[in-house]
């Protein structure tokens, strides 16, 4: 696998890099001029900087404080900016009244049985131990696919069952995707409220209950909750995956909320109106079917909103080739979405400027982010190549803009420091590290963006799982109970 890797980092920075440095050579050697690029790379960083900070400050402010509301007011630049907002109609029935007790509840985990039968027993018990039932009903769905029969897991699966009614087990014939047993799923469950959530996921007791929070005022179809790594402590990659994890998802997806009042469904620990979740399903096409969800439900008029309070514990890539296929999957997932859905998105009528604008920097920006920015490399062998001296622009703008990129990042470890929870033992000193660390990983980030974007082009679509390793000892205390 590693040699195929090395074959397409190679061949793709010859083309992002090593091309592109010949013709700035060249076109320095015949008196022109790289003006535009000096001026359009810093700004390039200047805009992504103002972006992360920002959401990690209005995160930090608004969840940081011991009494926040049960529900933030959200929009913050509609509100300030006294945007108009859109026409309630565009906002589709899927609630019902606040002071309604929590209905009955359904929970799908969704699994790929030969990777993940080492750990699927011990997600189902804390499940079933843990979780807050409603008095309306609760069920807990088991959705997998398995290409292989498997006796012994699949028997122990069953004893589990018959002990606990509300566990049904659902094996999807001819599946080949996490969105194909997740359709299946749909068509049999009975809740009101469908969270879904991998096989690696123990989720907190009251999830349900704040995600009615939002899903009965009628506004939201969706809310997302916060991803927590629980394997930190196994080796450096999954001690600054879990800080990571931290950012995203303590700090900048809850800020799209905050900010734009908008939000992304990140394939688990998502809680649904069933009603649309039935509605917008999943497509087994796509790598990221969480992200199409995403889009196809916006732009059918439903809304998604995060919540960091509502936490589920995940595992961490354990090594290099897990990490890489995983990023890898991501990334190209992106690059599908966004050529399948910004056209559309322009054209909704269901989004405001500010919201379209934000997507289009989610999809547009992120997709051609790691091209542009990694010209200055080019850039600077040219200018060596060449004899060329640096073109005469302010250095007041170049300190700037470098100043920001390299205090966006930090900022962001900062915000989601601030905002951890009792949940998240990692030390301090893991933040610290990730600060420096930031630098070379988003270039190694990129890397891994390029050769997606190459992967794509090519029609490479495979799904590589991510490989559970160690079946873990014993089962995690409850979440509430992590920090005793």
């Amino acid at each position: 696998m590693f040699g195929t890797i090395l074959d397409k980092i190679i061949f793709t920075h010859v083309v992002v890099i090593g091309f592109p440095a010949i013709v700035y050579t060249f076109i320095l050697h015949n008196q022109g001029n790289l003006l535009a690029l000096h001026w359009m790379i810093p700004v390039l960083y200047f805009v992504t900087s103002i972006i992360v900070m920002g959401e990690a400050i209005a995160t930090a402010v608004t969840y940081s404080s011991k009494r926040v509301s049960k529900r933030p007011q959200l929009g913050l630049i509609q509100r300030v900016l006294r945007l108009r907002r859109r026409n309630p109609a565009f906002f589709l029935p899927v609630g019902s009244n606040l002071n309604e007790a929590l209905p009955s509840c359904s929970l799908v985990v969704a699994a790929y049985l030969p990777n993940e039968q080492s750990i699927i027993l011990e997600t189902l018990n804390y499940i079933l131990d843990t979780m807050k039932r409603p008095e309306s009903g609760f069920e807990l769905v088991l959705a997998y696919n398995t290409p292989i029969d498997l006796p012994e897991i699949e028997a122990e699966l069953a004893d589990l069952a018959a002990r606990n009614p509300e566990l049904k087990l659902l094996r999807v014939e001819g599946s080949r995707s996490k969105a194909e047993n997740l359709n299946a799923a749909m068509k049999m469950v009975k809740g009101e409220i469908t969270g879904i959530l991998d096989a690696d996921h123990r989720p907190s007791p009251d999830s349900f209950e704040i995600a009615w929070n939002w899903l009965s005022t009628g506004r939201y179809s969706a809310v997302q909750g916060r991803n927590v790594i629980r394997n930190f402590g196994l080796n450096f990659m999954t001690q600054m995956i879990a800080v990571e994890f931290e950012c995203m998802y303590g700090a900048s997806h809850p800020a799209k909320s905050l900010l734009f009042d908008t939000g992304i469904f990140c394939g688990s620990n998502g809680y649904w109106k069933t009603s649309s979740l039935k509605q917008v399903k999943f497509s087994p096409e796509m790598l990221t079917e969480d992200i199409d969800a995403s889009l196809r439900a916006m732009l059918e008029g439903h809304q998604i909103v995060h919540d960091p309070r509502i936490i589920t514990t995940e595992l961490a890539p354990e090594d290099l080739k897990s990490f890489w296929s995983q990023r890898k999957r991501w990334a190209q997932g992106w690059t599908e979405v966004a050529i399948e859905h910004q056209i559309p998105l322009l054209k909704s009528s269901f989004l405001d400027p500010w919201q379209k604008g934000y997507w289009t920097m989610l999809l547009v920006f992120s997709a051609t982010f790691h091209f542009v920015a990694l010209q200055t490399f080019p850039i600077l062998l040219s200018l060596s190549l060449s004899r060329t001296n640096m073109p005469e622009i302010d250095p007041v703008y170049f300190w700037i803009t470098t100043a920001l990129t390299l205090l966006s990042g930090p900022t962001q470890a900062i915000a989601a420091w601030i905002v951890r929870h009792k949940e998240n033992p990692q030390p301090s000193w893991a933040y610290l590290v990730y600060c420096f660390f930031i630098p070379f990983y988003c270039v190694f980030k990129s890397m891994i963006a390029i050769i997606a974007v190459y992967d794509h082009l090519l029609g490479n679509t495979e799904w590589v799982v991510t490989k559970r390793n160690v079946k873990e000892k014993k089962v995690l205390k409850p979440i509430s109970q992590l920090a005793e």
